[in-house]
């Protein structure tokens, strides 16, 4: 069934404009909530966001729906995505909610809804609220309309479930760490759990003021965490994004450690002590080749899905990895949570790089990234230029060229009118050319 709402990873879009308009986001708090009251119990719903302006705006809309259909709201503050998965889980609450637009600029926002057992909804409950969005939404009665509470313990929460995933027997006693928060969601808790775990931290993209996240910082923006790095002479930069569920990873030298290498880190250390499921990991197409050459070459496998983290959690629940994510550095690890969680993922890398003993440019380099090319083209949302008997013809003579040493992805995007057009192999002369004749076709059949 085609969304009218929900994208990819809940609702999105610039504010004050539809859908992320407070009136829309009254009507997901009701629908949501009626969605969600079965049973006789008194209902919970968790209300998280990151540091955005409107998010203040959201918050108060999400709470009068929630009230007004009788769930209790629980405010946390600016927390991290992971956290309010966390969160949901551990109060026993009926509904999560992420108000973030992640690593969108400030003018963007977003809904994202967690179920009772904090994973992300299926796509079963997100078309059951749309309908209830556009219907009629039943109220509570008067004297059952719901309460809302803000909690002041909630950064400690979090802080002490990040710490508890890494090793007791290991700290970060010697380490000069830079953290790069993006002026996002993890603001105070990620440094905080760095410095009680031992480590000196020098913290960046820490002073949020509402329209300054992720901008010229972040996990999408690692240029001064790079240059901090180098000039304090720290071990290792780590960069999250807005709302802390991705992770990016700067080695000594200033070097951008991307979410290949980190899964491909984690992963070989985890299978080294024997706790890695499923004998390998899970990423989307859009990992490199090189990973899977590496994976390989350690005796693992790799198990690839669509682009998205949803899709990567479902293929890990189904066949029972524990690690996976995407290159971008969106990365889950199964045994500690039930979404991405950046800070928790810093961690399990953190602890490689202890119990290695060498320098981050050495531990986290895992492999030699095969030359990869990715480029849009934009066409007109009536065309359908994948379907174009020419464009057909180019891929399978694009595919039939990078044969067994190359691979070919052709997707268009679910967020706007592009063909995203990727090849990789260990020719990049070939690769270029592949891409760009695929591009040709796609622009002359659009």
């Amino acid at each position: 069934m085609a969304r009218k709402y929900f994208g990819t990873d809940g609702i999105r879009g610039a504010t004050n404009r539809m859908p992320m308009t407070a009136e829309m986001a009254m009507k997901v708090g009701m629908a949501a909530g009626a969605h969600f009251v079965r049973g006789d119990h008194k209902h919970r719903v968790v209300i998280g966001k990151d540091t955005r302006l409107s998010g203040y705006m959201l918050e108060n809309a999400m709470v009068a729906g929630f009230t007004s259909v009788g769930m209790d709201v629980v405010l946390v503050g600016p927390m991290p995505t992971p956290a309010v998965a966390m969160l949901t889980q551990s109060m026993r609450a009926d509904l999560g909610v992420m108000i973030s637009a992640s690593h969108n600029p400030f003018a963007d926002n977003g809904i994202k809804l967690f179920g009772p057992d904090g994973y992300k909804l299926s796509d079963a409950d997100e078309e059951a609220i749309e309908a209830l969005i556009d219907g009629d939404v039943p109220l509570a009665a008067s004297a059952e309309i719901g309460r809302a509470k803000r909690i002041e313990d909630a950064r400690g929460r979090y802080t002490h479930f990040a710490k508890a995933s890494f090793p007791r027997d290991l700290t970060l006693d010697g380490l000069k760490i830079v953290i790069d928060c993006a002026n996002g969601a993890a603001y105070q808790v990620a440094p905080s759990a760095l410095w009680e775990l031992g480590a000196e931290v020098i913290a960046i993209g820490t002073s949020p003021d509402g329209k300054n996240i992720n901008d010229g910082v972040g996990s999408t923006a690692p240029q001064v965490l790079c240059e901090t790095v180098v000039a304090s002479c720290a071990h290792i930069g780590i960069a999250l994004d807005g709302d802390a569920d991705r992770l990016i990873v700067v080695d000594e030298n200033g070097r951008v450690i991307d979410g290949d290498q980190l899964m491909a880190t984690i992963a070989t250390g985890w299978a080294r002590r024997g706790r890695l499921n499923g004998g390998g990991l899970v990423a989307t197409v859009m990992s490199n080749l090189g990973l899977e050459r590496h994976l390989a070459e350690q005796g693992l496998g790799l198990v690839r899905t669509k682009v998205g983290d949803r899709h990567v959690l479902e293929a890990m629940r189904s066949r029972g990895y524990n690690v996976g994510g995407e290159q971008s550095g969106h990365i889950i690890l199964s045994d500690y949570a039930t979404t991405g969680d950046g800070l928790v993922a810093a961690l399990q890398v953190l602890a490689e790089l202890v119990r290695a003993d060498a320098p981050a440019s050495e531990v986290l380099h895992r492999f030699d990234p095969v030359p990869q090319i990715l480029k849009n083209v934009r066409f007109d949302r009536t065309a359908r230029p994948l379907e174009a008997a020419s464009v057909i013809d180019v891929i399978a003579s694009a595919e039939a060229e990078l044969a067994t040493g190359g691979r070919l992805v052709i997707r268009p995007s679910g967020t706007e009118p592009v063909i995203r057009v990727m090849a990789e192999g260990d020719d990049r002369g070939q690769v270029e050319a592949v891409v760009d004749r695929i591009c040709e076709a796609v622009r002359a059949a659009a």
